[in-house]
């Protein structure tokens, strides 16, 4: 086992199974304390088993964790504050991606309730633990999808029209948009940047689930043309341990490569309000 990150304490959000596994694994062979912050605790704990025995690293724990219910981000929140009151590095890996809408237990339409708002309230309830260490960071996994997103603020929960694509987009534009809003009132304390960790062959394209032969085709043309999720872990091993870049912040990051992040990430009155309404929608009032 590594030292790299010997006494980091490492939140991943989504840790039990691709791309959120490979980075558990790896970051674990590098002798980081992490907990697993996973919806699925049965399945979550026998990867967290199986992580220890590999790694030989004993300090990797599972808590439950489910962004798409409020309720649920603000008890998960309270215990790990209780249990690790500092937190050096937070993982923002989850997602989900849905052909046809459908709404959380909160009534938000499910691709943006959990690939973002979900996440903004779990990074905004989080901030004083990590505030607690230096040179703390966020990562927060976008897409390049993100270049197609449309986000309207009058219409975030996407009822008058849906798309899954386009609202998968557009959930990986808010999370930039969070990025860069979060690097501005957190600069000199905590540092966050956005990655697109590649095209990724992940369970998150099992979207043919009454159609097996169509969902294989489509499994088998992704795992031909995608990389694997351990070559999508790099991108985050990078972003987490890289000292050339150890002071950049609120920047987008494709795979390790930093990039200019869609043009409409420009528009800081839009970020601003963006920020607003989702105080507004997960009552809460982030901290400067």
């Amino acid at each position: 086992m590594g030292s790299e990150m010997r006494g980091k304490k490492v939140l991943i959000t989504g840790a039990n199974r691709g791309i959120g596994f490979s980075t558990t694994k790896r970051l674990a062979s590098l002798g980081a304390s992490i907990v697993m912050g996973c919806r699925n605790i049965a399945i979550a704990s026998e990867i967290c088993d199986a992580v220890r025995r590999d790694t030989g690293n004993p300090n990797i724990e599972v808590m439950e964790l489910d962004l798409a219910s409020i309720k649920a981000i603000h008890v998960f929140s309270e215990k790990f504050s209780r249990a690790h009151p500092k937190l050096d590095v937070l993982i923002n890996n989850a997602g989900t991606f849905s052909m046809k809408r459908e709404e959380t237990i909160d009534g938000f339409e499910k691709t943006i309730g959990t690939n973002y708002l979900g996440p903004f309230l779990l990074t905004s309830l989080l901030l004083p633990c990590l505030q607690r260490r230096e040179d703390a960071q966020i990562i927060n996994l976008s897409s390049n999808a993100h270049y197609y997103g449309n986000l309207d603020l009058e219409d975030l929960q996407r009822k008058r029209r849906y798309q899954g694509f386009l609202a998968y987009a557009a959930s990986k534009l808010a999370i930039v948009f969070f990025t860069q809003e979060l690097a501005e009132r957190l600069e000199g304390r905590v540092r966050v940047n956005a990655v697109h960790p590649g095209h990724v062959a992940t369970h998150m394209w099992e979207i043919f689930p009454r159609f097996p032969l169509l969902q294989s085709m489509l499994n088998m043309i992704s795992n031909q043309l995608m990389i694997s999720t351990d070559e999508a872990a790099d991108s985050i091993l990078y972003l987490t341990t890289a000292e050339e870049i150890a002071g950049i912040s609120g920047k987008y990051f494709d795979e390790k490569v930093q990039r200019a992040a869609s043009k409409k990430c420009r528009n800081l009155a839009f970020q601003k309000d963006l920020f607003k309404l989702s105080e507004k929608l997960t009552s809460i009032q982030v901290m400067n």
